[in-house]
């Protein structure tokens, strides 16, 4: 049975009203419960086993425009009334508002509620239990064992995070979401003498039970085996300006953070996007179209509903080089006037949400990769990102996991220790070339309102010239 049914609704008919009779031009409240768990293993034993359980409320109000757009919130895991007024007294008092004990003539109550859940109920008992996950893990490192040499360490980790959410709020919103996010990792650290290698890989899924039941242990392990082997003994890249081509997939998180980001309205309200004020102009090479969605089955950035409780959309960010649209939330159509995307994402109740990216990719081009390769003389093809970081306006840095010199239009020798420098204004306009093999990869973005489940991805692209940090 539901722990947040039709229960709620007097519940919290009573909580909206009483905020907007208070002053409040808007009342939302977020309600969650949550069952997640994690697991580890390393080399031929399981580590950690680790579960949690979530159940709370996060109140948020607003005053619009004759108050400045403000909005006060408060999270609490007291879901009882007398807890909810509570936290309503909290969130009302940072706008200096003060709850009279009236019923508000303008809200009129919810209407019945739009259900995303209802047809998900089996979900987590579906999803693997301890012993399955413990299996599955340690097959995974056996299988590292096999093929992989040098290894000093093997490691193997699974986490899922099963959801249930309900919104409601003074506009009418009244909606329901069950969601289930699985990921799995495996990793290895190789050493021989002073060479050494990390090489890691992650997959993740969202609305499935069964993926890890169907992951191919013995392939992914081959591979990070083939990465390990290779990048071991492999020499360190020459820092210098080069032109580049950064595989599909989990290359597109270069776009992702140093572009994604400055084209959310979290950034517009803070001053900090150069992207402001530019739609209809060109931010971005001809050759690029970039997409935010939040509807491909099975991605990890898909939602039925966001956590304001509206449908997610098909958002073109970028067409052809031009700037098309923002990403916006509600309180980013608010102080900013972006029409909301369906992209008001948080944590958790915890946390208030913000305007974020779900799936989000480079489009497909007419180019294959061996064309892009073909097309440079001296230059660099980054097949594996791995890790960075990126700053309030755009500057990064990646570094690049796996590398290989292109040398007259073909892959040469790999190299290490690669870093791609850089900033969005810049490179943007130099993505000249998009290949026709758009793939996209899992992972986790963190920002204002937390940590939240995405997709990152592009085909291979060619970047006609980038600063690469090496020795």
């Amino acid at each position: 049975m539901s722990f947040l049914d039709s229960f709620w609704q007097q519940r919290l008919e009573l909580l909206l009203s009483a905020g907007r009779a208070a002053g409040a031009d808007l009342v939302e409240v977020f309600l969650e419960r949550g069952d997640r768990l994690g697991v580890m293993a390393e080399q031929e034993r399981v580590t950690s086993v680790s579960p949690s359980f979530v159940s709370g409320a996060g109140v948020r109000v607003f005053r619009g425009k004759d108050h400045g757009y403000r909005d006060g919130f408060v999270s609490t895991n007291d879901l009882s009334e007398a807890g909810l007024l509570q936290a309503l007294d909290q969130a009302l008092g940072m706008l200096g508002l003060e709850r009279n004990g009236a019923a508000s003539a303008d809200f009129q109550g919810l209407p019945a509620l739009k259900d995303y859940g209802i047809s998900k109920q089996s979900w987590l008992d579906q999803s693997p239990g301890v012993s399955v996950i413990a299996e599955r893990l340690l097959e995974g490192t056996a299988r590292l064992e096999q093929h992989a040499q040098h290894l000093q360490a093997r490691r193997g980790s699974y986490s899922r995070d099963w959801q249930e959410v309900m919104v409601a709020a003074s506009d009418g919103t009244f909606a329901r979401d069950l969601r289930l996010h699985q990921t799995l990792g495996l990793s290895v650290l190789a050493a021989d003498g002073e060479h050494r290698a990390s090489v890691a890989r992650r997959f993740g899924s969202t609305d499935h039970p069964e993926d890890l039941l169907v992951w191919d242990a013995d392939g992914t392990a081959r591979d990070i085996a083939a990465s390990t082997g290779t990048m071991l003994y492999a020499d360190y890249v020459d820092a210098g300006t080069y032109p580049v081509v950064l595989a599909n997939k989990f290359g597109g998180v270069i776009f992702h953070e140093a572009c994604g980001h400055l084209l959310e309205t979290t950034q517009l309200e803070r001053g900090t996007s150069p992207f402001a004020g530019r739609i209809g102009e060109p931010i971005a090479h001809e050759a690029v179209t970039a997409i935010d969605e939040g509807l491909s089955n099975r991605h990890f950035g898909s939602i039925a509903m966001d956590d304001e409780g509206l449908e997610p959309q098909r958002t073109t960010l970028i067409e052809n080089g031009v700037l098309k649209a923002f990403l916006s939330d509600r309180a980013g159509e608010w102080r900013t006037g972006q029409p909301r995307t369906g992209s008001g994402r948080r944590q958790s109740y915890a946390f208030s949400a913000a305007s974020r990216m779900r799936n989000t990719f480079i489009a497909a081009g007419p180019h294959s990769p061996a064309e892009l390769i073909g097309s440079i003389d001296n230059g660099l093809y980054c097949k594996v990102m791995g890790g960075g970081s990126v700053g309030p306006t755009g500057q990064f840095n990646f570094s690049v996991e796996e590398g290989y010199l292109i040398e007259n239009g073909e892959l040469g020798k790999p190299v290490k220790g690669a870093t791609l420098i850089g900033d969005a204004e810049t490179v943007m306009p130099r993505i000249s070339m998009c290949a026709n093999d758009l793939d996209l990869a899992a992972g986790f973005c963190g920002s204002v309102s937390g940590s939240v489940y995405v997709t990152v991805g592009q085909p291979h692209v060619k970047v006609d010239s980038i600063t690469v940090g090496g020795r």
